[in-house]
């Protein structure tokens, strides 16, 4: 009879925030790199860069990791549970920046770095059956309908056998369409991002190592009370999205909402003040959670 671990997981994003950005760690991160992109990848290095500093805000919804893998490849992790219309002009803006940031200036070209975008995502995104979703760049005749490759001095100039190599290439894990069937390595990792649970027969790289780092149970009290407070955090924010918060931004942005993000995020805070307080939360308590002032939140 198969068993599965009682033991309480924290979430793939506060782990991404808090302790896979250690060396000691990165073995986990490596496992599910290596399950999902079917190689072996070893991290040399954490990259910095402005969307890849740890905020002191916890209460976003986005987390950003950037990393080196042992070939070269720059690799773009996000975990994303906040509904964004403009997620996918987001992603590209992301590959594309990564491009540019780590080519020094007078390289040739052919030195660019191939960027793999892998995005999390907790809310619908499209539609489509599939939990799992890959894209890249090829190009096809218009006549022969044939798709062009690299020539074989191309081949020696880049080092890579198709063009699509070349370009970055994009995962889309649209977690909440997983059936929780864990038919493959791979499949193991997205029941653990779904549930935050690891049973004991899964075998996946890095599974093994995540259930014993990971456990809420083996963080100092300190970390284990942060953590219980940006999931508070989440569970508001999620009741936000559930009320239609996502389709009136939407509304909003089409009559022409221009006023800016500093007033959007007050906006947000308004609304979860106001559940808040439906639910006879003390002021003091919505001023910590929201960030807004005592006369705000009265005023509401």
């Amino acid at each position: 009879m198969k068993t599965t671990s009682s033991r309480k997981l924290i979430t793939f994003d506060w782990a991404m925030k808090r302790l896979l950005r250690s060396k000691a760690n990165f073995e986990i991160l490596e496992g599910f790199l290596s399950e999902l992109l079917k190689e072996d990848i070893v991290i040399l290095e954490l990259l910095e860069s402005e969307s890849n500093k740890e905020s002191a805000d916890d209460k976003f919804n986005r987390v950003d990791l950037k990393v080196r893998s042992s070939i070269g490849e720059i690799i773009i992790i996000e975990v994303q549970y906040e509904r964004e219309y403009d997620y996918l002009q987001r992603m590209l803006y992301g590959a594309s920046r990564a491009i540019t940031e780590h080519q020094r200036e007078g390289e040739p070209f052919s030195s660019l770095v191939k960027v793999i975008s892998v995005n999390i995502l907790y809310f619908d995104l499209g539609h489509g059956s599939d939990y799992i979703y890959r894209g890249f760049t090829s190009f096809t005749g218009i006549h022969d309908n044939d798709r062009l490759q690299l020539s074989s001095r191309q081949q020696q100039l880049y080092g890579k056998e198709q063009i699509h190599h070349l370009f970055p290439e994009y995962y889309l894990l649209r977690i909440n369409n997983f059936n929780d069937i864990a038919a493959t390595p791979l499949d193991e990792w997205i029941y653990f991002l779904k549930n935050e649970e690891i049973k004991d027969e899964f075998k996946a790289k890095g599974l093994q190592q995540a259930k014993k780092k990971l456990s809420l149970l083996s963080l100092p009290e300190r970390e284990r009370a942060a953590y219980e407070r940006y999931q508070y955090q989440l569970s508001y924010q999620a009741s936000l999205i559930e009320s239609n918060y996502g389709l009136g931004r939407l509304e909003g942005r089409e009559e022409g909402y221009k006023e800016g993000k500093e007033e959007g995020e007050k906006l947000k805070a308004l609304d979860i003040a106001i559940k808040m307080k439906l639910k006879g939360a003390a002021v003091e308590e919505i001023m910590e959670i929201t960030g807004l002032t005592r006369e705000d939140i009265l005023q509401e």
